[in-house]
């Protein structure tokens, strides 16, 4: 399979390696420096660029036709228009905050174990989430915080969050920026009596870069708008 890498900074990289490993070909790199390029040379094309970026790389995949897997945060006030220009264009996409198999289950285990707090929600229990990257990281907080953030809205009476501050209906979450931790997440469940948390981990970057190109020869060949869960059949 032929792959058009549209960022290559240290995920980029990475995920360079995975596929050179898996068998496939590396048909361009488009980093920073980069100002003209045709992505059709693609079978497809895995975006992990910069947010000022994003829009832009998925803008030149779904008008050349070529199925994009984007991993990059911080544009998603430009998701629904992204998705209407792929369906006009009849193109492939799939988006997610995080491609680690680990946190796609971590995901699902998130919503569950809200279900099961959600009635002991302001009366026994408050919730707080945190997340911990590299201090290279531009946005706060984490796409992955959010999509946490967002199977906790949808499990339970908290209606919306809030970089660090929060109240019985907004969920705070805290963002820290330390040396070069790849990723940290966690949900925590707090009362007078005790104390239940739910975390992941993220040791180095290869989890993700598998993650991005096993959802790249997933979407290879299709048309649609898609997510990790299709990926993984969950």
């Amino acid at each position: 399979m032929k792959i058009a890498l549209l960022g290559y900074g240290r995920m980029g990289k990475a995920i360079e390696k995975i596929a050179l490993e898996r068998g496939h070909e590396i048909v361009l790199r488009v980093d920073e420096n980069t100002t003209d390029y045709d992505v059709s040379v693609a079978d497809v094309a895995i975006d992990f660029s910069i947010p000022t970026a994003a829009v832009g790389n998925l803008t030149s995949c779904f008008k050349g036709g070529t199925p994009v897997v984007s991993g990059t945060t911080g544009w998603l006030d430009q998701y629904d228009q992204m998705v209407d220009l792929c369906n006009q264009n009849k193109g492939a996409f799939i988006y997610a905050s995080n491609y680690s198999l680990g946190v796609n289950l971590f995901f699902e285990l998130n919503k569950k174990v809200a279900q099961l707090m959600n009635p002991m929600l302001g009366t026994n229990y408050s919730v707080t989430s945190e997340e911990i990257h590299h201090t290279k990281k531009l946005d706060a907080p984490s796409g992955t915080a959010i999509t946490i953030a967002k199977g906790i809205i949808e499990n339970t009476a908290i209606e919306n969050w809030k970089l660090y501050e929060g109240d019985k209906n907004t969920l705070p979450i805290t963002a820290k920026r330390i040396g070069d931790i790849p990723g940290t997440h966690s949900v925590t469940y707090h009362s007078e009596v005790d104390e239940i948390e739910i975390k992941h981990t993220a040791y180095n970057r290869s989890g993700f870069a598998l993650g991005a190109v096993v959802a790249a020869e997933w979407l290879a060949g299709k048309n649609g708008i898609y997510g990790m869960k299709d990926v993984l059949g969950l």
